[in-house]
């Protein structure tokens, strides 16, 4: 098992040590790379000898390149699929095969992206021209093997990439069936940010003596990303997530949303409150999808509103934020959402709202990943007017004066005095700081103590009726149909409130 704490020798390494061909070495100059990170410094050296890996990283740390570039290294370029790689989306698959030509190009290789939707016939005849690569989704891959589509496929290395997602996903049986048409002779290696019992199952079953590689450093969740709270009321969600955008450098963000009708709203929301927002799910055509993608690629789309499973695959390294709208049902959903930022050793942030309700599944997130989520404060309007000073004065200073400014000045001048045009020119600029919403939103430092206060009371009283009555105080206090306690009035207050959602 590799030591996870990365070694002075790791820090000091350069891509010129590695031992990579000059066409490699020169495609990664290119790209402007020139210290590998942690995954790629302690991967490269084992598959460029031949041994099968297990990798566990965040999304984001370079697993890509981890294996491409060893890959590419070693190909013998005959004509034939030496590399083939399986991912769980057909948006990382496009991904991963444009990431490896990059790698690629000064060798000449030649990669085919294979996935459901699109034609067999222009697929296979791709591979049939000298393919080297091939990168495919489960799915896709399964059906032209079943079917006998390609002959000689025997490629030498293969490669799972994001095996935690293709599990979610459902994709276990695909895979496993896969591997029965794949020669026995052969490298493989898994990727993977967590490691569930399934997947470690799979590790032993397809992988022979694998070397274990991990830059996790006991937690799942990147070191990169800082990590918020913020408690409101249910009702308050829409208005939070506006003025958070509003006070947030946000240069590229996702909000995940937990259903496709939520995700339809929200985006509408956001774009009527003046942000390129679009929405991305299941229900969409593919067509859809992959115009929203590509804005989102290119920024005709800044802040992509995605429910969890459509937002899989989707690696894009300059997003700024991820917002939770609501907290994700269970951790691995909440690792895989945050994942989205703090990539390539950027600085991202994540951002997470709840209610008071829902603190229980906030304290199993964080003793489950063992991350530090620290909670904050919506600011207030006042707050926000305050911080767009700064970059008023910013704006001014960079402003470009046109030839006309002084016609306009002499013409003012006639009328009014030389201070009130400034303030009233800096009042135009602070009017056009549109900040929408109530003033305060959240709820308060006092009102949220009382609350959790009154919360950890409600536990103390129940667990001690339980203890006294042998598990039969609920009942005993369901039949009091007619009690006045706050006890019984705060659960059908709650009752409503869950209602709402």
């Amino acid at each position: 098992m590799q030591d996870n704490a990365q070694t002075q020798e790791e820090k000091l390494m350069t891509f010129d040590e590695l031992g990579l061909k000059p066409e490699i070495l020169k495609s990664i100059k290119f790209a402007g790379f020139t210290t590998p990170s942690p995954i790629q410094a302690q991967a490269i050296p084992f598959i460029l000898s031949g041994k099968d890996i297990v990798g566990q990283a965040h999304t984001g740390t370079g697993k890509t390149a981890a294996f491409a570039l060893p890959a590419l290294n070693n190909m013998q370029l005959d004509g034939s699929v030496e590399l083939l790689v399986i991912t769980p989306t057909r948006e990382l698959a496009t991904q991963v095969s444009d990431e490896i030509f990059k790698y690629g190009r000064n060798l000449g290789v030649k990669t085919v992206t294979v996935y459901g939707g699109s034609s067999y016939k222009r697929q296979l005849d791709l591979i049939s021209r000298g393919a080297s690569v091939v990168v495919a989704t489960p799915g896709r891959m399964l059906d032209i093997l079943k079917k006998g589509m390609l002959t000689d496929f025997t490629p030498s290395m293969v490669v799972l990439d994001e095996a935690d997602e293709m599990l979610d996903m459902g994709f276990l049986d695909d895979i496993n069936e896969i591997f029965s048409y794949l020669p026995t002779n052969r490298q493989t290696l898994l990727f993977s940010a967590t490691m569930p019992q399934p997947i470690k199952t799979l590790a032993s079953r397809i992988l022979q003596d694998p070397e274990f590689i991990s830059i996790t450093k006991g937690e799942t969740t990147n070191a990169d990303i800082e990590q918020l709270y913020y408690v409101i009321d249910e009702h308050e969600r829409d208005d939070a997530i506006i003025r958070l955008m509003d006070s947030e450098d946000t240069k590229k963000s996702v909000v995940f949303c937990r259903t496709k009708s939520e995700v339809d709203r929200l985006s509408n929301v956001l774009s009527n409150a003046g942000y390129l927002a679009n929405g991305l799910h299941g229900d969409m055509e593919q067509r859809q999808r992959e115009n929203v993608i590509k804005g989102f690629k290119n920024n005709s789309v800044q802040v992509l509103v995605a429910t969890d499973v459509a937002a899989r695959g989707i690696h894009v390294n300059n997003i700024s934020h991820v917002f939770n709208y609501h907290i994700p049902f269970d951790p691995e959903s909440y690792v895989h959402r945050i994942g989205r930022t703090g990539r390539a050793g950027t600085k991202g942030k994540a951002i997470t709202l709840l209610t008071p309700l829902e603190f229980k599944e906030l304290q199993r997130i964080k003793q489950k990943v063992g991350t530090s989520m620290e909670h904050a404060y919506v600011p207030s309007k006042n707050d926000l007017r305050k911080s767009t000073v700064e970059n008023i004065v910013k704006t001014i200073e960079d402003q470009h004066i046109y030839d006309e400014a002084h016609k306009v000045l002499d013409r003012l001048k006639e009328d009014i005095d030389e201070e009130t045009i400034m303030f009233k020119l800096i009042s135009m600029i602070l009017d056009k700081q549109d900040i929408k919403g109530p003033n305060s939103i959240g709820i308060p430092a006092e009102k949220l103590v009382a609350i959790l206060e009154r919360a950890g009371k409600r536990r103390d009283t129940r667990a001690r009726g339980r203890s006294r009555n042998g598990g039969g105080y609920r009942g005993n206090n369901r039949n009091r149909s007619n009690s006045s306690s706050s006890r019984g009035g705060y659960r059908g207050n709650r009752g409503s409130s869950n209602r709402s959602r």
